[in-house]
């Protein structure tokens, strides 16, 4: 086959070569020079030893390289169907795309889901269905009894995307939106960038390595209480979350790749410009519960008593009811616990973390609301689910499994435009949200896109209401595990209050 490649381009490029000579017109030159172009690289290549593909199929060989580069592509626009697609299928991706632009987000002909399949979920709605427009509920007050400046939030926020794992149009995007809409954005782990300042309500998350909330020493990253203090009492911070794990990769900190820590990504987070930043495993502040417990307070007594909560995704059991154990005997918690999902998220990781480490989020929600009943702290602490909700069954499930609140990460980048390319790791996120290639950046217009942020926020609340009526509650706090079913075989319905309860 090689011998076959070269003797084809090289023919090619004398016969081109004769017409040139005979007819040297400006086709015939261009001619030429790709064929002469074409025999050039098909020569090298089967010269060349690295790819032995490339060495047995000359120049034929690049076009793996290329169908490979655009597989995810090609897959989702010929390829997948409608309920197919991962990690969000092309149905609820275009729902968010459909209510942040306030298109038509109505489907005919039925549904596509088959439900009589094993694991099809629903609600059973009433006789008596109330009007949505007088639900109450889409409001929640974060902070115990330990915290003097309680948060009113809405019940849907921005779960914790950082700048630098998103570039900064839509980190101002996410903001302003967030501002409209009267809802909360999570700063993610990278510290409070410029770009955040945009008026909008803050969850400033601290991580491991304590940006925005340290600094390093001896190639350490240590808290800092000065420079936490003077992020935390920003008027726009209205949270502090203390981020122990991620459900993209719980145990392993965080990666923000060489490619996207640039000058100003890395004077932000008082680190050293083009390289990898990977954020230690655990904290350096504390290393059993009673530390934990006084950190959580001096976080708390630093940012003049706003609300602080803890973020992890559910891993060794024992270790979580010890630690809710530890709350319940020193009679001192977080404000609100955030439980993550080890089904993954924004973040980059290892295969192996993504895919086989830490609890999927229903298992860890349903464990952390019973624990916290069971030590009779549920009055005091508030739980975020964060887990790839996108819909308002996704919001009314979480919901009812224990969440006060749902944070949101995947689902609000669509609503600036993401694609799903997934090239979120790579730098080239081809609609500018999650690069910091400015070319790229500048494709997504602020103006635009932050109104689709807020547009797609008040459309899910309002689905929220709506689901909530029909299933005749007059508020989104009355839905309990026992209005939630899923088909468990072709002949038996369960509610989730018999699964899980």
């Amino acid at each position: 086959m090689r011998n076959t490649i070269l003797s084809f381009l090289i023919t090619a490029t004398v016969l081109s070569g004769v017409l040139v000579y005979f007819l040297p017109h400006i086709g015939n030159i261009i001619l030429l020079s790709i064929s002469g172009l074409l025999t050039l690289i098909a020569i090298y290549d089967s010269l060349q030893t690295k790819h032995s593909l490339l060495r047995a199929f000359p120049l034929l060989a690049r076009l793996r390289w290329l169908f490979e580069e655009e597989r995810d592509k090609i897959q989702q626009y010929f390829i997948e169907d409608n309920l197919n697609g991962t990690p969000i299928n092309r149905e609820k991706r275009s729902v968010v795309y459909q209510r942040a632009k306030l298109s038509k987000d109505t489907i005919p002909f039925g549904t596509q889901h088959n439900v009589y399949a094993k694991g099809y979920e629903f609600v059973k709605h009433s006789l008596f269905p109330k009007n949505h427009h007088y639900t109450t509920g889409e409001r929640i007050i974060f902070g115990s009894d330990k915290c003097s400046q309680k948060y009113d939030g809405s019940i849907i926020n921005i779960s914790a995307m950082s700048f630098g794992s998103l570039s900064s149009n839509a980190i101002m995007a996410l903001n302003q939106g967030a501002k409209m809409g009267n809802f909360a954005h999570n700063t993610g782990e990278g510290g409070i960038s410029p770009y955040h300042l945009q008026g909008g309500d803050l969850i400033f998350q601290v991580g491991t390595g304590y940006f925005g909330a340290g600094k390093s020493v001896d190639s350490k990253r240590v808290f800092d209480a000065e420079i936490f203090k003077k992020n935390a009492i920003r008027p726009e911070v209205k949270m502090i979350e203390i981020k122990f794990s991620q459900g993209a990769k719980p145990g392993h900190g965080g990666i923000l790749p060489a490619k996207k820590n640039t000058p100003e990504i890395a004077e932000i987070r008082s680190v050293e410009a083009g390289t990898q930043v990977d954020s230690p495993p655990g904290h350096s502040a504390f290393s059993n519960f009673d530390e934990m417990i006084n950190f959580i307070q001096k976080v708390r007594d630093l940012s003049e008593g706003k609300p602080v909560g803890i973020k992890f995704c559910v891993g060794n059991n024992e270790e979580i009811e010890q630690m809710i154990k530890a709350f319940a005997d020193a009679n001192n918690y977080p404000d609100f616990i955030s439980v993550d999902g080890g089904e993954g998220g924004t973040g980059a990781a290892p295969l192996e973390f993504t895919n086989y480490i830490g609890s999927p989020l229903v298992e860890g929600l349903v464990f952390v609301n019973k624990l916290l009943k069971q030590y009779n702290l549920r009055h005091q602490i508030k739980i975020i689910a964060s887990g790839k909700a996108v819909d308002a069954f996704d919001v009314v499930k979480y919901l009812a499994l224990g969440a006060d609140a749902i944070g949101m990460a995947r689902s609000f980048m669509l609503s600036l435009g993401c694609i799903q390319a997934r090239e979120c790791n790579l730098d080239t996120c081809p609609v500018g949200v999650a690069t910091q290639d400015e070319d790229l950046v500048e494709a997504l217009v602020v103006e635009q896109k932050n109104i689709r942020v807020k547009n797609y926020h008040n459309k899910t609340i309002t689905a929220v209401k709506e689901m909530v009526s029909a299933i005749g509650l007059d508020s989104i706090d009355d839905i309990q595990p026992n209005q939630v079913f899923r088909r468990r075989k072709d002949e038996e319905i369960a509610s989730l209050k018999e699964i899980y309860y």
